[in-house]
């Protein structure tokens, strides 16, 4: 029985290229395609589960790294996910590895190691390409000994909130009002208005409550 597999890119050239791969071979077997975090997320509502999931990182709407860290949180391990990404920096691997990535591979790499490390990521294996092994045990090495309480939680700078919307959010956890946060930032209220717009448009949320569960879930707030 193949291992069915899911596909989030938002190239669709790159899309339909590892479809196209992985068709060569019997042993998996693409039940789904995705071009960004949300799209996955819908799909996953209304069809069977993949057994893994191939992700790509940068995309618009939702990243690989929000969207691996809901996947695996929503799915636990019912889903095994393998970064598939042209990028190789630092920030990346370990931002993956925290969200709940299973695997990290390197989009040049050649189908037959994508198809090995998506039937190595189904046996329990942590597939990775040399590149990011060697990036990783450095991290590893340089880590602190103490460990930041949830620090496996997405940060606010992982949704590319600026130090400006992170205090906002602060000040909205605190029970400001959009007047008050004005007067003690010094700016107008359609200025605030605006970052409070970017904020939601970041977070993917339409109202200041589901902003404040968000963040009081990811223990960015102390909700009062």
């Amino acid at each position: 029985m193949p291992i069915n597999v899911a596909i989030v890119d938002d190239q669709p050239s790159l899309l339909f290229a590892t479809a196209q791969n992985l068709a060569l071979y019997d042993e998996v077997k693409v039940v789904l395609r995705a071009t960004d975090g949300i799209d996955l997320l819908a799909q996953l509502q209304n069809q069977p589960l993949p057994d893994v999931i191939l992700m790509d990182i940068e995309m618009p709407k939702m990243n690989g790294i929000q969207a691996t860290f809901e996947v695996a949180n929503r799915y636990k391990d019912a889903i095994k996910i393998i970064m598939l990404t042209v990028f190789d920096q630092e920030d990346k691997i370990f931002d993956a590895i925290q969200a709940g990535a299973s695997g990290y591979l390197m989009k040049d790499e050649k189908p037959f190691k994508i198809l090995n490390s998506i039937v190595d990521v189904v046996n329990g294996g942590v597939p990775m390409s040399g590149i990011i092994a060697r990036k990783t045990l450095i991290l590893l090495k340089n880590k602190s000994d103490t460990q930041a309480p949830n620090q496996n939680l997405p940060t606010p700078e992982s949704f590319e909130l600026t130090k400006r919307e992170i205090e906002i959010l602060e000040l909205l956890s605190q029970g400001k009002t959009y007047n008050q946060i004005a007067d003690q930032l010094f700016v107008s209220n359609k200025t605030i208005k605006k970052h409070i717009e970017n904020i939601y448009g970041k977070l993917h949320v339409h109202s200041k409550i589901e902003a404040m569960q968000l963040a009081q879930r990811y223990n960015w707030v102390k909700i009062n």
